[in-house]
């Protein structure tokens, strides 16, 4: 299938904002059609939890919460999960399969074919006797690599990434299907979870008290989440990542039998989903419940106001977008004395290019709201003292090719000199 760009040449995001498309359109038309509706999303209330029976216990819950409020800090998206994120939505736009012909060891592995490297396990071993083994399944980090797939390195190097032509064929083949669904309850029981549905459908298990107080403590598993999530995209469950989010979030949110895995939810579970709608709706739950609310950071991004003050590189760019008449004629003027040569005129044509730029920067440093930039403040008095005094600035005074800095002296002496 090759790169999704074509021959088109990918640039990769440089900032948050240009990884997360979530926000930025409210058209649903734009919304991939090949992912089944989100019909079990839904922003409401949720059940009903134990009220305190006294106005007096109101009061204290309150003031519990406006401390807590207080004193928790300010969180900052992370670029490095962000840009992880969009190149795994985007299918790893510049990424470079193997040459070599695929082994197709995941899927081998799948059909119960050849084991788990290193540790030599069949996935038919995993699936009849690790299911309710949590201490096995906490314990061992070789396994997940090998279960959940995906097209990037983990931590366990024998296990092979996933190649486009590989997920084609596992996609095709009802037996490994069947296992994976397998896999994927094995460890939604040991988060404490059962699968309801061919739908993706989740909620609690009988046994979730336990499992998720060592889901709260126990926060490497995090990252396991993430990678059964994208792995259930990869293979051709992504219907079933909007379900399991939505429970985490809640459990996380409003039940608060989690609330160490708010953080990881919003940042990653979340942007594991390619469809926008869906993101949109979960990210709209979660911040109904987020606290303190003026902390969410996962939402709509603010409109900057008008007349809001821009940073100093917006301002040095404008200041070099506006060179003034006398900055002109004094490059014009340079450019006269240089060389003769093609290299010199070459070289010259180089520094003037640059000497404009400098000089661009003191003629005209205002930005376009009145705010200056402090190294530009510091050149622009220097040539104003300069020019007041009748000499021009070491800055903007041209450069000239073969000049002596020495005076010519009585009787010749340079001239020797130089014949010498």
């Amino acid at each position: 299938m090759g790169n999704l760009l074509g021959s088109q040449r990918y640039r990769e995001p440089s900032t948050v904002e240009e990884c997360d498309s979530t926000w930025e359109t409210d058209s649903e038309s734009e919304e991939p059609q090949d992912h089944q509706p989100s019909h079990h999303i839904n922003i409401t209330e949720p059940r009903s939890r134990n009220e305190p029976d006294s106005k007096e216990g109101d009061e204290n819950i309150n003031i519990q919460n406006k401390d807590t409020r207080d004193s928790a800090p300010k969180l900052k998206r992370s670029f490095y999960a962000a840009k992880d994120l969009y190149k795994y939505r985007h299918s790893y736009p510049n990424s470079k399969e193997h040459r070599q012909p695929s082994e197709y060891r995941n899927l081998r592995f799948y059909l119960n074919t050849i084991p788990l490297v290193p540790d030599g396990i069949y996935i038919e071993e995993i699936l009849t006797k690790w299911k309710g083994d949590y201490e096995k399944l906490e314990h061992n980090h070789t396994y997940i690599q090998w279960l959940f797939p995906l097209r990037e390195q983990g931590l366990n190097f024998y296990a092979q990434e996933l190649t486009q032509a590989e997920i084609k064929e596992f996609q095709g083949t009802r037996e490994a299907k069947r296992r994976f669904l397998v896999a994927y309850t094995v460890m939604l029981d040991f988060f404490g979870i059962k699968l309801l549905d061919k739908n993706g459908t989740v909620a609690r298990a009988a046994n979730w008290q336990d499992r998720f107080q060592h889901l709260n403590e126990s926060q490497h598993n995090y990252l396991r989440i993430t990678r059964i999530l994208k792995s259930l995209g990869e293979l051709g469950f992504e219907s079933f990542k909007a379900p399991l989010v939505k429970l985490l979030l809640e459990e996380a949110l409003v039940e608060e039998t989690m609330p160490n895995m708010v953080h990881s939810a919003l940042e990653y579970f979340v942007y594991t989903i390619r469809n926008r709608k869906e993101r949109r709706a979960l990210l709209r739950f979660a911040q109904l419940h987020y606290q303190p609310p003026e902390h969410f950071i996962w939402g709509l991004p603010k409109k900057r106001k008008p007349g809001a003050k821009i940073n100093c590189t917006q301002e040095k760019n404008t200041a070099r977008s506006k060179p003034t008449r006398e900055v002109v004629a004094k490059n014009t003027a340079s450019l006269h004395t240089s060389g003769d040569s093609s290299t010199g005129k070459t070289e010259n044509n180089r520094s003037d290019k640059t000497e404009n730029e400098n000089q661009a920067k003191a003629a005209n440093p205002a930005s376009t709201d009145g705010q200056v930039c402090k190294t530009e403040e510091i050149s622009v008095s220097e040539g104003e003292r300069a020019s007041k005094n009748g000499k021009p600035s070491v800055a903007n005074k041209p450069k000239q090719a073969n000049t002596f800095k020495k005076k010519p002296v009585q009787g010749g002496r340079v001239e020797k000199q130089n014949q010498k």
